[in-house]
């Protein structure tokens, strides 16, 4: 497994779109790849970080709202 496709399936895996023998190859280039296990670790950990954060996002009516004052906005 290349890094390009290791990162890939590592991205995959996060959000359980990943197969079982992907994780398995996943597995084993983590193990003698430095550079990948890096990037899984920082990839784990801002995957964490915006799961705790408790984030909202707007609604689509309120994006609607609030693109049609930034027009009215624009126009006066």
């Amino acid at each position: 497994m290349k890094c390009q496709e290791a990162n890939h399936v590592c991205d995959k895996s996060q959000y359980h779109e990943a197969g079982f023998w992907d994780k398995i190859k996943l597995t084993i280039h983590l193990i003698y790849c430095h550079a990948c296990r890096k990037y899984s670790s920082r990839n784990k950990k801002l995957t964490k970080t915006i799961l705790v954060s408790n984030l909202k996002s707007m609604s689509q009516q309120e994006k609607k709202v609030m693109k049609d004052r930034l027009h009215e906005e624009f126009i006066n």
